[in-house]
């Protein structure tokens, strides 16, 4: 009978063992697994940062388009235009390039 007391003794340290084993192996791949998705937290605020600058920008852009049309055509934003998108000049004016 002493026997199987010990026996049985020797399985349930055991069993403690392994499962006292375990715990730690799962906490470790939990800790893992933290750690990563703060990394993905991280980048995603990150990600969300750039997409708001984005979004602000685009805004400003709307912003400034919808004053154009409600300043409606003029000839000076005619002119404005000419000049910069198709580099028109007028008459009697020169144009010195100081680029490369």
């Amino acid at each position: 009978m002493a026997r199987q007391k010990k026996a049985a003794g020797a399985v349930k340290l055991r069993t403690g063992l392994l499962t006292k084993l375990l715990i730690v192996i799962l906490l470790a791949a939990l800790v893992c697994k933290v750690y990563a998705l703060r990394e993905e937290v991280s980048e995603a605020e990150a990600e969300r940062a750039r997409c708001a600058a984005l979004v602000e920008g685009k805004r400003q852009e709307n912003d400034a388009l919808a004053a154009d049309i409600e300043e409606g055509c003029t000839p000076e934003k005619m002119q404005e235009i000419a000049r910069r998108e198709l580099g028109w000049v007028l008459p009697g004016e020169y144009v010195f390039d100081v680029g490369s």
